[in-house]
């Protein structure tokens, strides 16, 4: 048993504790409902996603009747399994096994004891009987399977027996090593999580205690050389005596921060990409309050690349540069070449794109959070404000992963009852960022939900007509086999759509850690191919994997364009004065201020 005085204090702290934060949370409601409304009763929509659903599958009794009698011979299959074990049989094969990679299930007792692998095969088998049953439904409109597909998902993850006390033998094993300490620690660990979400829970993914923008995260020297209402423009130091003549600006999304390129120096694309010799130009982009509210998606563009393009020209003497455009950031490069091949400016003479949309048609699994019901909803809210809360942007990535991403921190932070690791990478994907109203209605509406920007003359931005097709410089596509913000066959897409020569690659991983992959790590492969085909399965058939990271293949095409060298550029020293060093003080502006 614990410790009774341990207990005792324990839950004095948490009556105290707990009261506070209701009587908190249930003013802020209260509060939040007068100012802005109560929110409807189903703003997502689910419940008539699921009656549609249910409706089709009474539709066909037949189909679903042998659904269940496949999941019921299969359970049978189980039990009878499970008792051969206890007479103790051991060469039993499972009915179902867990995925190689599903780390919910790694401890050797859901293998080892016959108790938890009956309860595992058994939500494993109910899991697959679920997911069965909702793919079962014909002539779903594909919004409405795609949503109910994506929710049934999330609840079968949110019911695996690793979530709970009495089915985890991990946390049943701890329980009994320390007389429920780990319960007790795991009971403080969910009060400070309420309450640094002031009654809503945010967990707590890594310590931040351990963490000092400009200190020991996003490090690599340089200076702030201009800024405005949208971004600060940083100059990187350079670490060579030569540099290649045509600049590098990179353009991260405004969603998070830039800081994911520059987390330590060992995993850092920017102090990397000024070893090879490139003077290194990022936007970081301010995080924005209730007065930028009316910036929209073209100020976005002019205050961003374009802004930029002219400091950097003041700054370097050069007309002419390279760019790379990271996520949302690749989206506006991508607008802001349409309209700079209109206009015949032609300073950016090469693109890169990291894990890039531009064609929206497949979306991914982002498109079940963009029905008409839901963008009301959000510009309801962002109306109110005058910006989408970070936190909000956030809860819906986490959900895309919900198992990495929510239930992995509820089982070692409550059940385990452990302390968080100081994690750079988590840090930074805690390190949230509001969006504009009028800027992430127009990107929402116009990209995701009408899918305009690929449409010749659909956008029109700053009086001229977008049209994709006519950007003709060299583009370098990266995207991320396991993306699951940027499906890669949905990034495919823009080899067909781009005049240009392109050059395709696929790193493996996701969105972020495929990407911060540096040659070092020797963590992820990537693949390359001589050609694009229409089709990303054939491309991928026929490509080549590559040992490492895509880092070094990137820098041979980028530099095979232009190898002319000139001394290397001091921050501050051209024609633009340093304002501040990095990096800068838009970055450390946190959405909680």
């Amino acid at each position: 048993m614990p410790d009774p005085h341990l207990v005792s204090r324990t839950m004095a702290d948490v009556a105290e504790r707990g009261h506070r934060i209701v009587t908190d949370f249930l003013n802020r409601q209260t509060l939040n409902a007068s100012e802005n409304g109560a929110p409807g009763p189903d703003p997502m929509q689910l419940g008539s996603a699921f009656l549609e659903m249910a409706t089709r599958l009474a539709a066909n009794p037949a189909r679903l009747m042998q659904a269940q009698m496949g999941f019921w011979q299969d359970y049978l299959t189980l039990w009878q399994n499970t008792a051969r074990r206890m007479w103790g049989v051991n060469d039993v094969p499972p009915v179902i096994a867990e995925d190689s990679k599903d780390r919910r299930f790694k401890d050797e007792a859901w293998r080892d004891n016959e108790v938890f692998d009956f309860i595992k095969q058994s939500y494993l088998l109910s899991a697959r009987y679920f997911t069965n049953v909702v793919h079962t439904a014909d002539d779903l409109e594909p919004k409405t399977a795609q949503k109910v597909d994506f929710y049934t998902r999330q609840f079968v993850d949110a019911m695996s027996p690793s979530n709970f006390l009495m089915t985890n033998p991990e946390v049943l094993r701890k329980t009994a090593e320390t007389g429920g300490e780990n319960l007790l620690r795991g009971l403080q660990n969910l009060l400070s999580d309420l309450e640094r979400g002031k009654g809503k829970l945010k967990i707590r993914m890594t310590d931040d205690s351990k963490f000092t923008i400009g200190e020991n995260i996003a490090v690599s020297p340089g200076k702030v050389v201009f800024q405005n209402a949208l971004m600060q423009l940083i100059q990187y130091s350079p670490t060579t005596e030569k540099v290649l003549k045509r600049p590098l600006l990179v353009m991260p999304p405004w969603i998070n921060k830039f800081y994911i390129l520059d987390l330590r120096p060992k995993n850092s694309f920017v102090r990397w990409a000024v070893a090879q010799g490139h003077t290194v130009f990022v936007i970081s982009w301010v995080n924005p309050d209730e007065t930028l509210a009316a910036k929209s998606f073209e100020d976005y563009m002019l205050e961003g690349p374009y802004a930029a393009l002219d400091a950097i020209e003041k700054a370097t003497g050069e007309k002419s540069i390279n760019a790379i455009g990271y996520c949302l950031g690749g989206t506006l490069l991508s607008a802001t070449l349409a309209r700079m091949a209109a206009q015949k400016d032609t300073r950016i003479k090469s693109a890169t794109f990291f894990t890039t949309m531009v064609d929206f048609e497949e979306a991914g699994e982002l498109g079940v959070f963009i029905d008409e019901e839901q963008l009301k909803a959000i510009e309801d809210r962002m109306q109110k404000r005058g910006y989408l809360e970070g936190r909000e942007m956030a809860t819906t990535f986490n959900m895309l992963r919900a198992n990495d991403l929510i239930w992995s921190f509820v089982v070692q932070n409550y059940l385990l009852g452990q302390e968080v690791f100081p994690f750079d990478l988590l840090y930074w994907n805690d390190d949230s960022t509001r969006m504009p109203a009028a800027m992430h209605s127009f990107y929402l509406r116009r990209m995701y939900q009408q899918n305009d920007l690929v449409k010749p003359g659909a956008i029109t931005l700053a009086g001229t007509p977008l049209d994709l097709s006519k950007i003709k410089l060299p583009t370098y596509i990266l995207s991320t086999r396991e993306d699951h913000i940027a499906p890669w066959k949905s990034t495919y897409r823009a080899t067909q759509i781009y005049g240009g020569p392109v050059r395709f690659v696929l790193a493996a991983s996701g969105h972020i850690a495929g990407v911060a992959n540096p040659p070092e790590s020797g963590k992820y492969s990537h693949w390359v191919g001589t050609s694009q085909p229409a089709s990303p399965d054939e491309w991928f058939a026929n490509a080549t994997e590559l040992a490492g990271s895509w880092w070094p293949d990137w820098h041979r095409w980028v530099s095979a364009l232009d190898k002319a060298q000139v001394p290397a550029r001091t921050p501050g020293e051209g024609g633009l004065p340093a304002l501040e060093e990095a990096p800068g003080s838009y970055v450390k502006v946190m959405a909680t201020d």
